[in-house]
């Protein structure tokens, strides 16, 4: 359905996306994840068309964008991630506006949408009224108007509380079930909870393209041991868990004043908590949590764009 090859984007010497290439199927949610100034946005405009690539190609279904840009506008719909909407129309104006500009007849989309979308009760309020969830909404159901084949979503659900995050999300998963969703999102838990297959991508390049469960068998060798305790300093701590056997990596973790925290990485078949339990003991230190867990999604993201963000 979407076919994306050896993509491109340069702003003079800077490399925004590089290179990239991959395919979404026909009925997948597929998420683009990675950190701030990874390249999703402007991929995800070059799958519009709304930005020329340096090169490389995008086909969508038949047609290449560069080729045939007018077809391929109408099999997709676009949500970007700043809702382009006009704050002093009247919702249902609004869609009756778009409608208009797509050349469709009757209400009967109008009211398909605002039910898929949750916007009935909020038809007849200003567009300028309403809360950023809302405004989501509207946006989506102006992307939806025209039944395109594929959605193209940036950032859905940035800026959104938690409970309006949880509605676009099953706004998405229902939408998924007849279209071809592509989104961008840099939130871990919006990939696990929304999409099929997740491509991760850092300074411009995919690092990682496959199904959430893949991904976690495919660090399923490795695990993780958290701690917290009082007694050392970060640095104190580090050096003596390097000298355990088996540990991979120690990192810190920040955001707990009064403790020392830290993550470690090691081998899914070593076991070391004894040693740390042994090692506190020792060095009288107070233990408050040792947590094993397997390689977590966030832990995936980590090891594959540590050093990502620009």
């Amino acid at each position: 359905m979407i076919s994306v090859s050896n993509l491109t984007k340069m702003y003079g010497d800077f490399t925004a996306v590089n290179d990239i290439s991959f395919t979404v199927r026909k009925g997948e949610i597929t998420g683009l994840l990675g950190p701030n100034g990874a390249g999703k946005t402007t991929t995800m405009r070059m799958l519009t068309g709304y930005l020329t690539p340096t090169s490389g190609t995008v086909n969508m279904g038949e047609y290449r964008i560069d080729e045939h840009p007018l077809e391929v506008k109408k099999t997709i719909g676009y949500l970007p991630e700043s809702v382009p909407i006009y704050g002093d129309m009247i919702v249902k104006d609004y869609l009756e506006f778009v409608r208009n500009l797509r050349e469709l007849e009757g209400d009967t989309r109008i009211r398909e949408i605002a039910e898929l979308c949750g916007i009935e009760e909020i038809m007849h309020k200003s567009v300028g009224e309403l809360s950023k969830g809302y405004r989501q909404r509207v946006g989506l159901a102006h992307a939806l108007i025209h039944d395109p084949e594929i959605l193209i979503l940036d950032e859905p659900t940035s800026g959104l509380d938690p409970n309006q995050i949880v509605e676009i999300r099953n706004i998405i998963k229902e939408i998924g079930k007849k279209k071809t969703v592509i989104l961008s999102t840099h939130i871990l838990p919006e990939v696990e909870a929304t999409c099929d297959r997740v491509i991760i991508i850092s300074e411009g390049r995919i690092v990682q393209d496959g199904y959430v469960n893949q991904l976690r068998s495919s660090f399923d060798n490795e695990t993780v041991i958290r701690i917290s305790l009082t007694g050392p300093n970060y640095d104190e701590l580090a050096g003596l868990l390097k000298n355990l056997p088996g540990i991979l990596e120690v990192r810190e973790v920040e955001g707990t004043p009064d403790f020392t925290s830290a993550e470690l990485r090691l081998p899914g078949d070593v076991e070391v908590r004894p040693d740390i339990f042994r090692l506190c003991v020792e060095k009288g230190w107070v233990l408050y949590e040792m947590k094993r867990e397997t390689f977590a999604l966030e832990n995936i993201f980590r090891e594959l764009t540590q050093g990502g963000e620009q």
